[in-house]
């Protein structure tokens, strides 16, 4: 408590960030003990394929785990702290490995993920875990092989997730329809007025615009 305020917010930062890392870590490697140990009890989880607590979602991602894989690509995450609560956001790349026919490819997911989290009792965990959906593309694992869908089975998904809904949908997975996504910008600007307001963060941003890139655009 007597070491200067700067220092503490680093070693908080610092907790928050390692936090992350170690969920989305422990969610690619299997380590599920490590996984659940990241949430609050209280925690919720909204992403494509799941709405519920962190608890359950560890055990949905234990029953994905053996239907199919998926890998992660993260940015560095940034920390916006308020006293003991704080969000951490950063852009991710999620690889899942797939089949179409007989031909193998690769679907690739391109987010932002958007975590609350909580100090209790000196210790940082998940308070919530949300995504922004930008953007996916599918590509062949074999060079030369070709991928063919007919658009027509695309056009009842979002453009900004629809290749992953359609994908997704074969391994028994349903894909809500009103997640925040690129496509709807409105979405996204609801997500982050609720985010920041729980966490009654400084700089909270009054206009968010989606970027055409893998990030989302904030602007006071």
């Amino acid at each position: 408590m007597n070491l200067p305020q700067d220092v503490r917010e680093a070693t908080d930062i610092s907790a928050v960030t390692q936090l992350i890392l170690k969920e989305r870590q422990s969610r690619d490697l299997g380590l599920w003990d490590d996984m659940r140990d990241c949430f609050h009890a209280d925690s919720q989880v909204r992403v494509s394929w799941f709405r519920g607590s962190g608890e359950e979602f560890v055990q949905g991602s234990i029953d994905m785990a053996s239907r199919m894989v998926n890998r992660h690509r993260l940015s560095p995450i940034q920390v916006a702290l308020s006293g003991t609560r704080a969000i951490a956001t950063l852009s991710a790349i999620v690889d899942i490995p797939a089949k179409l026919g007989k031909v193998e490819m690769n679907l690739s997911i391109y987010s932002r993920f958007i975590y609350r989290t909580e100090k209790r009792e000196e210790r940082w965990h998940i308070f919530s875990f949300d995504a922004i959906y930008l953007r996916d593309e599918v590509a062949p694992a074999v060079p030369g092989r070709s991928i063919s869908i007919d658009p027509k089975e695309l056009e009842s998904f979002r453009p900004s997730y629809r290749l992953l809904s359609y994908v997704v949908s074969r391994y028994g997975y349903t894909i809500a329809s009103d997640l925040p996504g690129e496509d709807r910008p409105e979405t996204v600007r609801a997500l982050m007025r609720e985010i920041y307001s729980w966490a009654g963060a400084k700089g909270a941003p009054s206009k968010i615009a989606a970027s055409s890139g893998s990030n989302v655009a904030m602007s006071a």
